[in-house]
């Protein structure tokens, strides 16, 4: 008799694992628990900015998790009757300003550590990673003395020229990791045919790197867009806010919380991140697996 092969005394074991039951258990039932916890809040931040506000805290009438009669009236509060356009306006400016700036000092900083191999370079770039680690609830108050020795307390340029103290250190490590996958003997011929450092890094490196600097890029855009701790500490006129401070600053007076304006505000705040998400997702998850794997 024919001596059975290692394949075929395994394809009873990998049907069992193929069974639907097994499937539900192990890929839906945890899918969809993921999905819901992750869902959920966008649902609850929707349907309270909708919801009127007789329905807002009446339970007993009205089901929490459902509007009926739906409104847009938080919604034309917070656009038309605070400075939540000039909040959203001052966010912008400061997430984009700040990416910018952290994106190109990490560039330098990364294709210095891992293409120009000086002694010391390792230790330099774990060094890097560790002031990331760093709480911003302990350099908030030097960084404040400061703020207030150069005379930019209170001002957009305040948070430009701080954020990129958490974004360059995390941004520098991830393009290290990215940089590193690079081959080396595209570097060594261009070097061989003339070319000089800012050639490559420019012709050669940059171009192979997009999907790191496209990670780095939404991970700095996303930090400084949801940044608090710097944006309440170093501004403190209404107009010069960001959504985060503003929105909890000045929708919430005392013990009066107006949920359906605070719920839109969070609400229209997350979508361009989601957005720039959506459209970079590939890139995000691929850099960051290169990253990881280096």
């Amino acid at each position: 008799m024919a001596k059975q092969t290692p394949a075929q005394d395994d394809s009873p074991g990998i049907e069992r694992f193929e069974t639907l039951p097994r499937k539900i258990l192990t890929v839906w039932l945890p899918l969809f628990v993921f999905c819901f916890v992750l869902l959920f809040p966008f649902y609850w931040m929707a349907i309270t900015s909708v919801k009127p506000n007789h329905q807002l805290t009446n339970y007993r009438d009205y089901s929490p998790f459902w509007v009926v009669q739906p409104t847009l009236d938080h919604i034309r509060y917070l656009l038309f009757e605070t400075s939540y356009p000039r909040w959203l306006w001052n966010t912008i400016i400061v997430a984009v300003a700040s990416t910018f700036i952290s994106l190109l000092a990490s560039v330098f900083a990364a294709y210095a550590i891992e293409r120009l191999r000086f002694r010391g370079s390792r230790v330099t770039g774990l060094l890097i990673f560790l002031a990331y680690l760093v709480p911003p609830s302990i350099l908030f108050i030097p960084l404040a003395f400061i703020v207030y020795q150069v005379g930019i307390f209170d001002s957009r340029l305040a948070l430009i020229l701080t954020y990129p103290t958490f974004l360059i250190p995390f941004c520098t490590w991830l393009l290290m990791g990215y940089f590193r996958s690079i081959p080396y003997e595209l570097e060594e011929s261009a070097l061989v045919d003339g070319a000089t450092r800012w050639q490559i890094l420019t012709r050669i490196v940059l171009p192979l790197a997009v999907p790191g600097l496209i990670s780095a890029g939404i991970f700095a855009f996303t930090l400084s867009w949801n940044e608090f701790i710097y944006a309440l500490t170093f501004i403190s006129s209404s107009e010069n806010k960001t959504i985060p401070v503003g929105v909890l600053t000045e929708l919430v007076r005392g013990d009066i919380y107006e949920w359906g304006a605070l719920m839109s505000g969070a609400l229209l705040g997350s979508l361009p991140v989601v957005i720039l998400y959506s459209f970079f997702v590939d890139y995000y998850v691929s850099s960051m697996t290169g990253a990881v794997k280096e």
